[in-house]
This record gives structure tokens, C-alpha cells and sequence, in this order.
């Protein structure tokens, strides 16, 4: 139960941070509702998904060998340490929710586009579903039970889209400047908290190979 509450944790984290599919999200949300906002969240999620069964299936295998664990541990450290500093860096900045451009009608179908085209999307679920899944396999007794663990991080992801939606639907005052960027620092922090797990684990691999 306590890697599950940790993947949702971390799923969450991911997903708060400012970026692509969050302005969409909110942009829509604020400009057709709740109902478009999250559909077009749904979308969104769906596109991590179709990433996180293409590397299961794919790669699941190799995660078990002692060195891709290392390496895998190590990449998701950088790839959390780095999008930590990201986020908590949005919080010294201003955050403009007008600029950025219009999502069109067909929500579900925008929100999967936003992500799959997002060259950062496979980047980090390489490295942070690899790594999150190779800690769920070493307490897992079988590779599916490691699945329902690693699916976790969606739940998070869809808590999140959810909130989001939510939120915006209530109107402009609930995410104005400075509260997106409280998010982005709250954010930024749990990333970089599990940046330096993941990177603490990848070390502990290593010496003992």
C-alpha cells in the first residue's frame, strides 16, 4: 500500500508542474468548463498511458538486470532533479495564462496531441516509470502486480487533471499568477525529494554490483 500511495504522490507531482497540457487545461476550463477542462485532461492522461504500456511490455524485461537498474535509478534522479528545478524556478516568475494558445474544440483529441508530441513526455517516462516500475518488481510478487503499482502514478495524474478542471471552473480567482506559482514550488519540491530517493537508490545499486 505504501509504494501505491507513493506512485499517486508522485504521479501528482508530475503532473502539477506548469507546462503544455496544464495551460490547455486550463484555458479550456476557464473558457468551456469543467466537463471540456477534463476531457481534455482524459486526453492528456491517455497519452501517458499508451507511453507507460509501451515501455511495460517493451522493456519490463531488461529492468531486471542489475546494471539497467543503476542506470535506470540514475536517469530518473536527473530527469525528476531537473524538472524539480524547473517548477520551483515558475515560482520566481510570472506565469501568464493569456498568452499561451487556444485549445480547439475536440478536447479529448487536443489533450492526447499536446502530450504525445511532447518530446519531454517519453524522455521522463523512460526514466521515471523505469525507475518507479523497477522498485515496484524488487517488492512485487509478480510483473502484474508491479503494473496495479506503477498505475498508481496515473491515478495521480488524474487527481490532478481533475483538480484542475475543477478549479478553473470556479473562475480565475482560484489560479491567478501567484497561486500557480505556490503549485510550482509545492511541486518542485516533491520532485526534487524523489529525485534524490531515486538517485540515492541508483547509488546503493551500483555498490553493491
Amino acid at each position: 500500500m505504501s509504494v501505491i500511495f507513493q506512485n499517486i504522490i508522485l504521479g501528482i507531482s508530475l503532473a502539477a508542474p506548469i507546462g503544455p497540457a496544464n495551460i490547455a487545461i486550463i484555458k479550456k476550463g476557464l473558457n468551456a468548463g469543467f466537463i471540456s477542462g477534463f476531457i481534455l485532461g482524459i486526453g492528456v492522461v491517455t497519452a501517458d498511458i499508451f507511453y507507460l504500456l509501451l515501455i511495460y511490455f517493451g522493456l519490463s524485461r531488461i529492468l531486471n538486470i542489475p546494471i539497467i537498474q543503476s542506470v535506470t535509478w540514475i536517469f530518473g534522479s536527473i530527469i525528476l532533479l531537473y524538472l524539480g528545478y524547473q517548477s520551483i524556478k515558475e515560482n520566481f516568475r510570472r506565469i501568464d495564462l493569456e498568452d499561451q494558445r487556444s485549445v480547439e474544440k475536440n478536447s479529448f483529441i487536443d489533450g492526447f496531441l499536446i502530450n504525445i508530441s511532447n518530446p519531454m513526455t517519453i524522455v521522463w517516462w523512460i526514466g521515471v516509470f523505469g525507475s518507479a516500475l523497477t522498485e515496484s518488481l524488487n517488492k512485487s510478487v509478480d510483473k502484474f502486480s508491479a503494473l496495479l503499482h506503477s498505475m498508481a502514478i496515473i491515478v495521480g495524474l488524474l487527481a490532478w487533471v481533475f483538480t484542475v478542471a475543477l478549479l478553473t471552473n470556479w473562475g480565475k480567482k482560484f489560479l491567478n499568477e501567484k497561486s500557480m506559482g505556490y503549485i510550482s514550488l509545492i511541486a518542485g519540491a516533491f520532485l526534487v525529494a524523489f529525485g534524490l530517493k531515486f538517485g540515492y537508490n541508483g547509488l546503493i545499486s551500483i555498490f553493491d554490483l
